[in-house]
């Protein structure tokens, strides 16, 4: 199971150092992080990356960047390029938001060029895809596949986050998120890992696993306590879904 959390630009320096402080003990203490059947992931602002990192050192949690630039390096004042964000240790690199795409005119051209610029040196592209409207599963599906297209190479991770979920005081409907997994898998290589975001929570997971690998939290994640609750219920959805496998290979 996967369990990925950004800060977004919610919290201070001071508030997320001691979040990540917070998630380092969480992660050390609980057995599933360490043996690895549960991956936790956190996405801190980018002035607070180099922290992260040392701050989860030894503790099983990989850090991963809310952005990256289009551009290999250079002449590009401001950007932070995936060779940098790779140097100072970050794994993932969340690409493709909503909010990036509508705030600031992000197209799909833009996060393929991101994309390969993380493949380049080695960052797994976590990549955001989701429909605007409330529509069916199948038609969800279908948005998003097209919004993966050519990054359906591996290694990818692909987060369904429905747009008008966002920010939203409740999830989408668990019939939604499970119909729009299992038609998103039917177009996706068999080792891409799914995730749900979108106004994710403690007790969601428990409801849409195994359709879903993992959730990709936000603000509701922002207490420790609620990160435990999605660890434990993670734990559980691992343990299913290896009973599945193995069934399956009877």
């Amino acid at each position: 199971m996967l369990v990925g959390i950004s800060t977004k630009a919610y919290l201070s320096r001071a508030r997320t150092l001691d979040w990540l402080a917070a998630v380092a003990d969480l992660a050390q203490g609980h057995a599933a992080v360490r043996s690895s059947a549960v991956e936790l992931v956190v996405a801190p602002s980018t002035p607070l990356l180099e922290a992260a990192v040392r701050l989860l050192d030894g503790t099983g949690v990989e850090v991963m960047a809310q952005d990256v630039s289009r551009f290999a390096g250079g002449a590009v004042t401001g950007e932070d390029v995936a060779s940098l964000l790779a140097d100072i240790g970050v794994a993932y690199v969340e690409v493709g938001h909503a909010e990036r795409r509508g705030l600031l005119g992000e197209t799909d051209a833009v996060i393929r060029a991101k994309i390969d610029r993380c493949r380049e040196v080695g960052l797994v592209p976590w990549l955001c895809v989701g429909e605007e409207a409330r529509i069916g599963p199948a038609e969800a599906a279908a948005s998003c596949l097209a919004q993966v297209g050519a990054a359906a190479a591996e290694p990818l991770v692909v987060a369904h986050e429905p747009v008008w979920a966002i920010g939203a005081p409740e999830p989408a409907p668990v019939e939604h998120i499970v119909g729009v997994a299992r038609a998103l898998r039917a177009g996706l290589p068999p080792t891409t890992r799914l995730v749900y975001g979108g106004s994710a929570g403690p007790g969601l997971l428990t409801r849409t696993a195994p359709a879903v690998d993992g959730l990709f939290l936000g603000r509701r994640a922002h207490d420790v306590a609620a990160v435990a609750s999605v660890l434990d219920e993670a734990t559980r959805a691992s343990g299913r879904a290896s009973d599945a496998s193995s069934t399956r290979g009877r």
